[in-house]
């Protein structure tokens, strides 16, 4: 069952360039979610990373936020077609977390703590597209937005960026993610209003 706040209803357009079509500007920062909100304590928390062969690399949280952090503002946009601007979040690049990584997969299967996924294409992930983020508007990430940590990939529709990220597993082939085998786009590009399947 999903759960659902305030910012959904329908509206126009906004006539900013840098909102997709079909989007609507929101100052708020709705919440949808899939299911219950996980509660994970950072002494808990891990980030596993594993390569379609099989082989596994991990980070604690202390040794997540040892790694070069980057401040990032970007625009956000929901499928449910609120955009949010110049949002500001603190996070760890996947560059970081890929660099000497050994693979051929084109794709990978995000988990997530309390059981979602979701699949992305690896280019997506790489050159600064995406960020482990565990900041929001220089504030620890609230748990109903997916802290302590979430993916943050800007670019696509925002289920894309899962919340309470737990790890990656990279894949030779694309496999569908909790949204995508439910009716959702397998890519979700805002700009094309790439929404469902």
């Amino acid at each position: 069952m999903a759960v659902v706040t305030r910012g959904f209803p329908s509206r126009r357009r906004d006539p900013d360039e840098r909102v997709p079509p079909g989007q609507y500007v929101t100052e708020d920062f709705p919440v949808l979610s899939a299911g219950p909100t996980p509660r994970i304590d950072t002494d808990r928390w891990s980030f596993e990373l594993v390569s379609e062969h099989g082989e596994r690399a991990t980070w604690t949280w202390s040794e997540l936020l040892a790694l070069p952090i980057d401040k990032i503002e970007t625009d956000i946009h929901c499928v449910t077609r609120w955009s949010k601007l110049a949002t500001r979040w603190r996070g760890v690049s996947l560059d970081h977390l890929l660099a000497g990584v050994e693979t051929s997969a084109l794709y990978a299967t995000v988990d997530c703590y309390g059981g979602y996924t979701t699949n992305l294409p690896l280019a997506d992930l790489r050159g600064g597209k995406a960020w482990i983020a565990y900041e929001f508007n220089d504030r620890p990430l609230r748990a109903e937005h997916g802290g302590p940590a979430r993916l943050l990939v800007p670019h696509l529709y925002f289920w894309k960026s899962a919340k309470w990220v737990r790890g990656l597993h990279l894949q030779v082939r694309d496999e569908p993610g909790f949204w995508e085998r439910n009716g959702y786009s397998m890519y979700g590009d805002p700009w094309t209003e790439d929404r469902y399947s």
